[in-house]
């Protein structure tokens, strides 16, 4: 098969959701990251990072999935995010070092059933953003609480 065979779409794209489910995904999207935001905004830290707006697109939009339920979003953002606080804590920032850190992340998170993809940034982000320790608590741990919190 040549590899323009293999990168034309397979089957029918994924059937388009009833309005209601839309207007609840829109209106859960934009409320997590407005109260992130706002939290960033009246306490003067960095609760909104990246990987929430991805974190938001599967939670609030595909909320059936696995990869969607509050264990994988909160264990695989605090997870991927150790592991990128604990690689730049043993190695330079180095090409070879976020390859290391991201495929750690991954690995540890289908190890511990907790995989959501967007989280897997988290390990690169924070190595090449030089975060500190508690960067792990705020944040990661109190930003992807909320976001799960308002999922349910």
């Amino acid at each position: 098969m040549s590899l323009l065979a293999r990168l034309r779409p397979h089957g029918a794209p994924p059937p388009r959701p009833a309005l209601p489910h839309a207007a609840a995904s829109w209106l859960g999207a934009a409320t997590a990251i407005a109260v992130v935001g706002v939290l960033s905004d009246a306490t003067a830290l960095p609760w909104l990072m990246a990987p929430f707006g991805a974190s938001a697109v599967i939670v609030f939009g595909l909320p059936d999935s696995p990869l969607a339920q509050p264990r994988a979003v909160i264990g695989g953002h605090v997870l991927s995010a150790l592991v990128g606080l604990i690689c730049l804590a043993l190695f330079p920032v180095a090409w070879w070092s976020l390859a290391l850190a991201v495929a750690s992340a991954v690995v540890l998170m289908q190890l511990s059933r907790t995989t959501h993809p967007p989280a897997g940034a988290n390990a690169r982000g924070l190595m090449r953003g030089g975060v500190r320790w508690d960067f792990l608590e705020r944040p990661v741990l109190t930003g992807a609480i909320a976001l799960g919190a308002l999922a349910l």
